[in-house]
């Protein structure tokens, strides 16, 4: 085990007492796919539900997913084919029982949001249709809007959920942040601390869920939506649970580069673009992706950002180019409606020129480590989504999985919690102060974590870089507080910087441990797959507010044990 000795930020409540709730039975934090597929088939099994979401239910990560949702939908298909494309992508570390789930499970979960209302695009015949993308060898890709798939995922289960909002069972509170997660004196979960409109309260429940998504807003540069600060990991770590996989950070090869100083959420450019026959090209002009892997363009995403980042060091280029014009304008504004028109906003014709495009962070295949039914090592603590490490994905995401292991491993959650509920298994006391240093990370220090993070656990990495990261991120003042208060504002902006840098501390070192390149991290001074390295890499966080770091031993044909069994 390797402790790290940078202390990590407890974000306080304002001054003053919070007030009480009632005890709810369970508390869903996150509005995408997962959260509020858990939300309503939790209140469907008669429980009660508060569900907490930073802005408007409407606003998870799920509404930004361009590609689609991966099941094998088709005649021609098969779970098993689905299944050896996944563990193919994962780099040797995929969980096989979790993507056993996945695949099995994934087929009748997409077609329970037709029966909840999806409007999945057909095929001439009335069928769902299909396309593919990147590390799939089948049309397995069901979409919607053409590109806007997870807008109407979102919409149709943000409908369902304003059907049961108000009745006596389910609760949903919007522009509520969720601050940290209360624990007992055995180190059980026992709620949620919230902060909203009327100031700070405890959410006391019987189990909590964490599926507020990813953690995007690390890096200077990210596809992810502006509440993506990485909150329920960083809750989870400072309640004591198992971190996994933190090191596999996928980035998305083709975002729309806007110059080397853009930051924030940038457009990303759906791999069905070249699913459906775009290329990539660089600046003469030259098709390398097939030079690189016989799956060319459409490769798995680790390996095409992999050979544009090397494309772009051997050319000396900040950018390569993706072609799209031989589809047309007629099929290209029918098919990805929503693309053409935000590069529109930006200046571009997909059907016109190449457009520029560059890796960016795209999605995180590590998080809270959970077994097969969402359980974390915290007792009555639950994750999901991308806030969760399943084991699905292993060291790389393959493409459009995301929303189908939210969706699949949403719905084990609540069963499993409405069993234990069912035998009183959860029943945690009184919420307790937890030991161990505290303090907030000031609002100013944002974009130095975020220039940390991006120059040393980025696209390409080193010992050089990520220890000049570990040093910064060191560096970053943390304001203490006593009981009076905090010389930190405590207020939104500071939470979400103490939990932007508890996840680049953890990812930081998870990175320098791994002395290897495996799926979505890469060293430039460790550039092979190394057999010795088929492992996993575990975070949790010591009682003195440091990071220890544990090395598993090696795996022999299966993933991560159960975690909270």
């Amino acid at each position: 085990m390797t402790r790290v000795p940078t202390r990590l930020a407890a974000p306080a409540p304002a001054p003053g007492p919070p007030r009480e709730r009632d005890v709810d039975d369970v508390v869903v934090v996150g509005s995408g796919i997962a959260g509020l597929t858990a939300a309503l088939r939790l209140s469907a099994r008669g429980l009660g539900v508060t569900l907490v979401t930073k802005t408007v239910a409407a606003s998870g990560s799920t509404r930004w997913a361009q590609g689609g949702i991966a099941a094998a939908l088709a005649e021609t298909d098969s779970p098993d084919a689905h299944y050896a494309d996944t563990v193919g992508a994962g780099g040797g570390l995929c969980d096989p029982a979790a993507v056993r789930v996945l695949v099995d499970d994934g087929p009748r979960r997409v077609r329970g949001l037709v029966r909840l209302g999806a409007r999945f695009d057909l095929d001439p015949a009335g069928e769902i249709a299909l396309t593919r993308e990147g590390g799939h060898g089948a049309d397995r890709i069901a979409h919607a809007g053409g590109d806007a798939t997870g807008e109407e995922i979102s919409r149709a289960l943000v409908a369902a959920l304003e059907g049961v909002v108000g009745d006596e069972r389910v609760r949903l509170l919007e522009h509520t942040f969720a601050v940290d997660v209360l624990t007992d004196a055995t180190g059980a979960a026992t709620g949620v601390l919230v902060a909203g409109t009327d100031g700070t309260r405890r959410l006391r429940a019987r189990a909590v869920v964490l599926a507020s998504g990813g953690i995007g807003q690390v890096y200077r540069s990210t596809t992810n939506p502006p509440e993506a600060t990485g909150d329920g990991v960083a809750a989870a770590l400072r309640a004591g649970a198992v971190l996994a996989d933190l090191e596999f950070v996928q980035f998305h090869p083709t975002v729309l580069w806007l110059g080397g100083g853009a930051r924030g959420q940038q457009p990303l450019i759906s791999e069905a673009v070249r699913g459906e026959g775009a290329v990539l090209l660089d600046e003469k002009g030259h098709r390398f992706m097939p030079d690189l892997d016989p799956r060319g363009d459409l490769a798995p995403r680790d390996v095409v950002a992999r050979g544009i980042v090397d494309r772009m060091r051997a050319t000396g280029a900040d950018h390569v180019l993706l072609d799209a014009r031989h589809l047309g304008a007629d099929y290209l504004a029918r098919r990805f409606p929503s693309i053409v028109r935000r590069l529109a906003e930006h200046g571009f014709d997909l059907a016109a020129d190449p457009v520029p495009v560059a890796p960016a962070q795209h999605y995180h295949s590590g998080g809270v480590r959970t077994d097969l039914d969402g359980r974390t090592s915290v007792p009555g603590l639950y994750a999901v989504g991308e806030t969760a490490c399943t084991g699905v994905h292993g060291a790389n995401r393959l493409a459009s999985n995301s929303l189908l292991e939210g969706l699949v491993f949403a719905a084990r959650l609540a069963d499993d919690i409405a069993g234990r509920l069912a035998a009183d298994e959860l029943a945690p006391g009184p919420p307790v102060v937890r030991p161990g240093p505290v303090g907030l990370v000031p609002a100013t220090a944002r974009s130095r974590v975020q220039r940390a993070a991006s120059n040393g656990p980025g696209v390409l990495r080193d010992a050089n870089g990520l220890a000049a990261a570990a040093r910064a991120l060191g560096d970053v003042v943390i304001d203490a507080h006593d009981h009076a208060g905090v010389s930190a504002r405590t207020d939104r902006p500071e939470w979400e910087a103490a939990n932007l840098h508890a996840v680049a501390v953890a990812l930081t070192a998870a990175a320098q441990v791994r002395e290897e390149s495996r799926g979505g991290h890469v060293r430039r001074d460790f550039p092979h797959e190394e057999t010795a390295w088929r492992r996993h890499v575990a975070v949790r966080s010591g009682a003195d507010g440091t990071v220890d770091v544990t090395v598993e031993a090696p795996l022999a044909g299966v993933g991560h044990a159960a975690a909270g069994r």
